[in-house]
């Protein structure tokens, strides 16, 4: 199966209103030799047993070699730790759920009621896993070449914008407090709510007794992450 190159973001939106069938037909430029492959990936947990947490495994190892490949051969001059560093802020899962919805992933999601009025449909950890399930559907149905292709066909504006290697906020605050000669930063979660699907977790990150600061996310990492950014902003702004 042809793989076309992927949906331009505003194309996406006014396909999400159609048939499933239609969608991905459009999706991937042709329909797909195993329909129930896609349905599966568009599942979630609290819909059916069978749902897209298998796909998903797969999709986001074909995702990481996929990005990984295309940055040595875009970046030859690079050592291990810029490559590290684009490749982690590209398979980052707000960066997989952003791709989602430009797709028009959202209108095909296949979740249960209380899962639903909970807000699961606009989750990045959902919508994250999904599009890393759909990755995984299309390497087994059409190979990893299709996969391939349409990954570099969703992520080459973010590779193409994304300039100067990226430092991750925990490793540039981590960075600081060596050159001030200060402790590692430390962090604790302080809470974490919400449903199963759609967690929301509170960390505080601190410097000994030098400063701290709290942050929220749809995960550890990224509760994490945003407190990093907070307690930069605070120490070095």
């Amino acid at each position: 199966m042809g793989v076309r190159r992927a949906l331009e973001p505003d194309r996406g939106r006014l396909l999400s209103g159609l048939d499933l069938d239609a969608w991905l037909a459009a999706t991937l430029g042709a329909a797909p030799r195993d329909r129930a492959r896609f349905v599966r990936a568009l599942t979630h947990g609290s819909q059916s047993g069978d749902n897209y947490e298998r796909l998903e495994f797969l999709g986001d190892r074909v995702l990481g070699l996929t990005i990984a490949d295309w940055l040595y051969e875009r970046f030859p001059n690079e050592p291990e730790g810029a490559l590290s560093k684009r490749l982690n802020a590209l398979v980052t899962g707000a960066a997989c759920a952003d791709v989602a919805r430009a797709l028009g992933v959202v209108p095909h999601l296949k979740l249960g009621k209380q899962a639903r009025d909970d807000g699961a449909a606009d989750s990045d950890n959902v919508l994250g896993d999904v599009m890393e399930a759909l990755i995984g559907a299309l390497y087994l149905d059409a190979g990893f070449g299709a996969a391939r292709d349409f990954v570099r066909g969703l992520w080459a504006d973010r590779i193409d914008h994304q300039g100067k290697a990226p430092q991750h906020p925990k490793s540039a605050l981590q960075e600081w407090a060596a050159a001030k000669g200060r402790r590692p930063p430390e962090y604790a979660i302080l809470d974490r709510s919400g449903p199963h699907h759609a967690p929301r977790f509170t960390v505080k990150v601190s410097i000994g007794k030098l400063a701290e600061a709290t942050g929220e996310g749809a995960s550890k990492q990224e509760a994490e992450t945003a407190a990093a950014v907070a307690l930069l902003a605070e120490v070095a702004g």
